[in-house]
């Protein structure tokens, strides 16, 4: 799906979490965040769209999943955080080239033409990564390397980035043409911005092959790149955005322009983003996929750069000045996002209480998010008895119904989206440090789905009530109003 990815050390983060997040941007998906409690009669996974069975390991951790309502293109699980507080979210649709795909083909299903004729079963997928993935593994290095190895046995059949983290650790994989793979440890220090392109352009190859500290890879991976000649370095430096991504004319209006608005807004001062003489300009193929922000990362930082329509500049489509460049770049916080998480894997609390995972539904532009402990067996149904019609009492169709009204009336109801925000982002704060407290007070598990609950039940006031505004206020732009009174 093309997406937006941001990920951030721990070095880098206000209260030495790690946090990974991603808009799930399909069109229009309905979702709903779940919790799945392990099943261990359940040995074989068959996925739906290419057909390949693969054997589950035995012992499969608890998890929370952010899967499709409608099933039946698969589980699209998405994003989460399992019981050994291991995140993830999967996946980045991610770029390549024809000379990668002619030395690597992906691995797609095909039909057979007759009866006689077998089907060829594909690779796996962003149908399948997180739930062959996630119940599996303890760290998220171990992540990086059970799914290392599923690309290599089965292949996959488009090119993906997926992102693990721990309590002290975030890693990076990209996959490479249909069974090659390449990963990267995020510096502590440091925050990653991953724009639906290959983004990875440093990488230490001997460690990789070697020691495995910080960088990992196929096996192969050096011989594939030297056999292929896929290696477009003439420094002498180990490039592999240069040699396994894209360049092209998309990446310059599509990709490029969300990674300088998500550098600029972290780094506005350490480069110029702006002017003839700027460092990076929207279309820039050059911004780095890892910085050091000028300050500590926020969750509410987080929450604003994936929301971006460009604001403050003249690309944004909501501009009252009419500007030729208005509205031409595809704006991260985009109106078709299904479901955005942030993982956040916490430092400084208990064990029990250190996997958070924040989530919002439809466009990020106008929705808020809210926090949810993930140490627990089943969540709220405002946020996990989502159905596919309408209904303004899930959080999914409240604020997908929010952001529809808000942005038809933009200039007048981005008062009531503001103080939305402020007040529900403030008051899950204050849940989860009373919480935590209560928690390190008493260590009873069952706070936790209270706190759940509770921030649930305020969330849904405060989205109801903002629905109530935005309708209000469209109702009053409605075309076949008239200005003389009908009494």
């Amino acid at each position: 799906m093309p997406c937006t990815t941001l990920l951030v050390g721990k070095k880098a983060t206000n209260d030495g979490s790690t946090m990974i997040s991603r808009t799930d941007d399909g069109f229009f998906d309905v979702k709903k965040t779940i919790v799945v409690n392990p099943d261990n009669k359940n040995k074989k996974y068959k996925s739906v769209i290419s057909h390949v069975e693969i054997d589950l390991p035995d012992n499969p951790l608890r998890y929370t999943a952010c899967p499709s309502v409608d099933g039946k293109n698969g589980i699209w699980a998405a994003t989460g955080i399992n019981e050994a507080n291991v995140g993830m979210t999967a996946t980045e649709t991610i770029t390549t080239n024809p000379r990668v795909l002619a030395a690597d083909p992906y691995v797609v299903y095909k039909k057979g033409a007759n009866k006689k004729e077998k089907d060829v079963v594909g690779g796996i997928g962003e149908e399948d990564i997180v739930v062959l993935v996630l119940p599996y593994i303890r760290s998220a290095k171990e992540g990086v390397l059970r799914l290392g190895k599923l690309l290599e046995k089965y292949g996959t059949y488009e090119s993906n980035g997926i992102a693990f983290n721990d309590e002290n650790d975030v890693w990076w994989l990209e996959s490479i043409g249909g069974h090659h793979w390449i990963a990267r440890r995020v510096d502590d220090e440091e925050y990653v911005i991953m724009p639906n392109q290959f983004g990875l352009d440093r990488f230490d190859l001997d460690d990789a092959l070697g020691e495995g500290k910080n960088n990992l890879c196929s096996k192969d991976l050096k011989e594939f790149i030297e056999q292929n000649n896929l290696n477009l370095n003439s420094d002498g430096k180990f490039n592999p955005r240069l040699i396994f991504g894209s360049d092209s004319d998309s990446d310059h209006v599509y990709n490029n322009p969300r990674a300088w608005f998500m550098a600029r807004y972290f780094n506005g001062h350490t480069y110029k983003f702006d002017g003839e003489n700027a460092d990076f300009k929207p279309e820039s193929n050059n911004i780095p996929w890892a910085l050091k922000a000028e300050r500590k990362i926020t969750i509410e930082d987080v929450k604003y750069v994936l929301s971006s329509y460009y604001q403050g500049t003249k690309y944004n489509p909501y501009a009252k000045a009419d500007y030729p460049e208005k509205g031409i770049y595809r704006p991260i916080g985009i109106n078709r996002t299904g479901v955005t998480s942030i993982c956040q894997i916490r430092n400084n609390v208990a064990d029990e209480i250190k996997g958070v995972e924040w989530i919002s539904y439809g466009g990020n532009a106008f929705n808020t998010m809210l926090p949810i402990y993930t140490n627990v067996k089943k969540l709220p149904e405002y946020i996990s008895d989502t159905k596919l019609d309408v209904d303004s009492n899930t959080f999914y169709w409240g604020s997908r119904l929010i952001g529809a009204l808000a942005d038809s009336n933009y200039g007048t109801s981005i008062q009531f989206i503001e103080r939305y925000q402020l007040k529900t982002m403030s008051n899950a704060r204050k849940f989860l440090k009373l919480y935590d407290e209560k928690f390190m007070q008493n260590k009873d598990l069952k706070l936790l789905d209270e706190a759940n609950q509770e921030i649930c039940k305020m969330v849904k006031k405060e989205t109801t009530d903002t629905l109530n505004k935005v309708l209000h206020d469209a109702s009053l732009h409605m075309k076949c109003g008239y200005s003389r009174a009908d009494n």
